[in-house]
């Protein structure tokens, strides 16, 4: 391999050009991010016209499961969001259909993996998909989209933040809740900050907080899986974090928590959500293959869980496609690509 030392110095400040350009534009990148952040939510989501890389033989190699799961007629990728709500689901499904499903378990990171490695047929993201998530030949299914809800220890008397307040918290501007409107006096202690920066490469989730991990407090106690958020401000009178009400109720043995309202809106408020308003949430998924040897059974499970999702949507906190389209919300085949314009 050839070193920079043995470049000519034509060849030198070629590279040298090059590289000022890459991290030119990835610094006008950033600066643009942030100005989607801070006046709207442009960055909530990703440029589905801009796909991975990948070669020649990636394009040319066929769907290659893991030799353990080779007897499967289907392999499905799942997340901490969707395994809870699928898992029975998707199992009954195979039963029904006379079919073997094999069922993984991961996160948006693990499912992309597998996805670039072509090991499964439908991969699940809790989160708007990222560059390198976007492979030639993959479609993306929204199955809708749900609040993400500031959460607290039930003694807490808060009833709602702010926005802005929100971000002065989990920036560390704001350090104790004695410095919060509607905290009671006795909440003297500094604030404890939980949170799960996960996803970091996608748009959308806690990035509408706060646009990347950088701004956030060094105070703030990161977890990794979502049982840990809830215990963690369950055990705390002074911890603060976030989580959608779905996963509220899936993990309500590990402790009790209370939603705010932000804005003085609370996470039930699936109209103001609708709107595009309400300023967190989640867009959740499934991804099928186009090419010659995808399964049309893939697209049949896809279909169901849609389905599926669009019945007990209220159930579950989710705003589905169907009402997603009406309120204006942008989509480009199947995927949800773009917030509704507002008129206020």
């Amino acid at each position: 391999m050839t070193s920079i030392r043995t470049l000519t110095h034509s060849g030198f400040v070629s590279a040298f050009f090059i590289l000022f350009s890459i991290l030119t534009n990835h610094s006008n990148a950033a600066e643009q991010h942030q100005h989607q952040h801070q006046h709207g939510h442009d960055g909530a989501f990703s440029d589905p016209g801009i796909l991975a890389p990948v070669n020649q033989d990636w394009n040319d190699t066929t769907l290659n499961y893991d030799e353990k799961y080779r007897d499967s007629d289907l392999v499905v990728a799942l997340g901490q969001q969707t395994h809870p709500l699928f898992k029975q689901l998707i199992a009954d499904y195979a039963k029904q259909n006379n079919i073997k499903i094999t069922l993984l378990h991961g996160t948006c990171g693990i499912t992309s993996g597998r996805l670039r490695k072509k090991q499964v047929d439908v991969g699940a993201f809790c989160c708007p998909p990222g560059v390198n998530d976007r492979f030639p030949g993959m479609k993306f299914h929204s199955l809708g989209i749900s609040p993400i809800a500031l959460i607290v220890h039930p003694s807490n008397p808060l009833k709602n933040l702010s926005r802005q307040q929100a971000r002065e918290i989990f920036q560390g501007k704001v350090s104790k809740w004695s410095a919060v409107d509607g905290a009671a006096p006795a909440l003297s202690s500094y604030i404890k900050p939980v949170g799960r920066l996960h996803c970091k490469i996608r748009p959308g989730h806690w990035r509408l907080l706060l646009s990347n991990e950088n701004e956030f407090s060094p105070r703030l106690f990161e977890v990794g899986v979502i049982a840990d958020m809830i215990s963690q401000v369950a055990r705390n009178k002074n911890a603060i974090g976030w989580e959608v009400p779905l996963m509220v109720e899936v993990y309500k043995d590990k402790g009790e928590v209370r939603m705010l309202k932000i804005d003085g809106h609370s996470a039930d408020d699936l109209e103001y959500l609708l709107s595009g308003h309400y300023p967190l949430y989640r867009s959740y998924s499934l991804t099928t293959w186009e090419n010659k040897d995808h399964k049309q059974s893939a697209n049949k499970l896809v279909s169901y869980l849609q389905a599926h999702i669009e019945k007990v949507h209220a159930e579950v906190n989710y705003i589905p496609p169907s009402r997603l389209r009406k309120a204006g919300w942008k989509f480009i085949g199947d995927e949800l690509v773009g917030e509704p314009d507002k008129s206020f």
